[in-house]
């Protein structure tokens, strides 16, 4: 299968869609699941009878399905038959408590998001997700996520992660993941 990537001005033009097609060419058969485009908030739908596994993102926001992406890559197989794969979502509002319980859950996925950035040259921005509750100490959560994505790199990321790095890298005509030092902190 052929894609072709945009380039505006010397910049890659990052669509959904071709994240879409990515996903879909590694994993649709193997792995019995989709990447779609929500309307709402982001959320990850286990088959039920002959339908496939849906990694729903929101908006068409790329940044949302890269992130969706790393969380389906970490999640095992028995975390896969359920919905949000079982996990317990606080939102927007956390108490100091509920968000260093929502960051210590976020920074795997937010290191494999940032490697996923990487390979495909789009910028990214670490979440704390929290603008409505108390302050997060962001340069300690973006130095865990930092650490995190480190030692991905020494040991190895999940196999899932791999390939999608992988088959972004070979789409985007990138070279392997440095450690970033583009790592930003989103508000």
């Amino acid at each position: 299968m052929r894609f072709l990537v945009f380039v505006v001005r010397g910049a890659l033009v990052h669509q959904y869609q071709d994240l879409i097609k990515l996903f879909d060419q590694c994993f649709a058969q193997s792995e019995n699941t989709r990447l779609v485009k929500g309307d709402g908030e982001p959320v990850y739908l286990p088959a039920k009878g002959n339908e496939c596994h849906q990694v729903v993102f929101a908006h068409g926001y790329y940044a949302s399905a890269l992130h969706e992406i790393a969380h389906w890559c970490i999640a095992g197989k028995a975390r896969r038959q359920l919905e949000d794969y079982g996990y317990w979502y606080c939102p927007d509002g956390r108490n100091a408590q509920q968000q260093a319980e929502f960051e210590l859950v976020e920074v795997k996925p937010q290191a494999i998001e940032c490697a996923f950035s990487e390979a495909a040259g789009f910028a990214f921005k670490v979440s704390t997700d929290n603008l409505d509750g108390v302050e997060p100490d962001r340069i300690a959560f973006e130095t865990r996520v930092r650490n995190q994505l480190a030692e991905y790199q020494k040991s190895g990321f999940p196999a899932r992660a791999a390939q999608f790095i992988e088959a972004l890298r070979q789409f985007y005509g990138s070279q392997e993941c440095a450690h970033s030092a583009a790592l930003q902190v989103a508000m």
